[in-house]
């Protein structure tokens, strides 16, 4: 097949990129801005037809939480008219997409872990234009796959791992908030699924995918400083209240994998176990 990857350069489409090579008998397209800019319908349209594109695999979004309450026009653009475009033109071909959506369209006031028929219920702008993302790749493109993840962390770009450990070897105190709960996604986890999916074939809904286990950022980043060996930096546990932010956060944001793993018959690693593999690369 010949496969659009979208946000090549990102923690995930990295890691994807990572894979293709195991996969010789698909041609992948690997696109970020420079390559193809999805906010434009022609160029969108033009790309997928002139190399008769038969699957999307959405990686491209605006993930800067708190900067979204401010840059609504841009995070709409890219979170929700752009995947619009792509599954809108790789249906004119008959093709599937797979997107990738997050936790945020819940607003984590439920205490049981989300499943994919629970109401969406997005309290800030970024989660708000992921959910219109994901209906309108829904509504454009019949055979889409969206993927609901979270926490996400790679060897690959920023992310909370790296920060963790870089601010654990330059401070001697760190405060990290501990009343927000959910789990942490290795993104080549997430990779290895999507590979998976393409190999099995696209099936069409909603599929929730983190690691397994339920933890608080304060006890990730406990975990974090125990296996990259920092032991120098105490971490304290904040409320979530004395760390203000623009965007609100989900208190509890817990995903249901039980749908994705029998549909596809995958057993999903436990967050300490991806959390320990994914240093041990970044150490190399």
């Amino acid at each position: 097949m010949k496969i659009l990857i979208t946000g090549c350069n990102g923690q995930l489409g990295s890691e994807i990129r990572q894979l293709e090579s195991q996969y010789p008998q698909h041609q992948f397209f690997n696109t970020d801005v420079e390559e193809l800019d999805i906010t434009n319908q022609l160029a969108v349209e033009d790309f997928i037809a002139r190399n008769e594109i038969e699957g999307v695999v959405n990686c491209a979004a605006y993930t800067a939480v708190d900067k979204a309450e401010s840059a609504k026009e841009l995070c709409t653009s890219l979170n929700m008219v752009a995947p619009a475009y792509l599954a809108a033109s790789i249906q004119k071909r008959n093709g599937w997409m797979i997107h990738i959506s997050t936790d945020y369209v819940f607003n984590g006031t439920k205490h049981t872990p989300y499943v994919e028929t629970d109401t969406p219920c997005p309290d800030s702008v970024y989660g708000s234009t992921k959910l219109a993302g994901e209906l309108g790749v829904s509504k454009f493109c019949n055979r889409s796959m969206i993927i609901r993840t979270a926490w996400l962390y790679s060897t690959y770009g920023n992310n909370f791992v790296k920060t963790m450990i870089r601010l654990g070897k330059e401070r001697n105190e760190l405060g990290v908030i501990f009343d927000q709960i959910g789990t942490p996604t290795y993104a080549h986890d997430l990779a290895v699924m999507i590979m998976t999916a393409i190999e099995k074939g696209v099936v069409s809904g909603v599929f929730h995918f983190s690691n397994e286990g339920v933890i608080s950022w304060y006890d990730f980043t406990k975990a974090i400083h125990r296996l990259a060996g920092i032991k120098d930096c105490m971490v304290k546990p904040l409320h979530t209240s004395e760390y203000p932010t623009a965007a609100r956060r989900p208190a509890y944001s817990v995903l249901d994998k039980t749908k994705i793993k029998e549909t596809y018959g995958v057993t999903i690693p436990y967050w300490e176990e991806s959390l320990a593999s994914c240093i041990r690369d970044l150490e190399k």
